[in-house]
C-alpha cells in the first residue's frame, strides 16, 4: 500500500472514531487524546512498513 493511501485511510479512521466519540458525549479532552494516540500509532506503523519495504528492496539488489 502506498504511503499516501495509508495516510488517507488512517486519517479517515481517526476522523470516524473521533466523530463516534463526539456522538457518544465523550469529553473533548479525551477525544483529542485518543486522536493523538491513534496518530502516533499511525506514524510508528507507517515507518515500520516503510522500513520493511526498503530492507526487502536492498536484499533483492544485494546492497548489503
Amino acid at each position: 500500500m502506498s504511503s499516501a493511501l495509508y495516510a488517507v485511510a488512517y486519517l479517515l479512521l481517526i476522523a470516524g472514531v473521533s466523530y463516534l466519540a463526539y456522538l457518544s458525549h465523550i469529553p473533548e479532552a479525551y477525544i483529542i487524546a485518543i486522536a493523538m494516540i491513534m496518530l502516533g500509532i499511525a506514524v510508528v506503523s507507517g515507518m515500520e512498513s516503510a522500513r520493511q519495504r526498503n530492507s526487502q528492496y536492498r536484499r533483492r539488489q544485494n546492497l548489503f
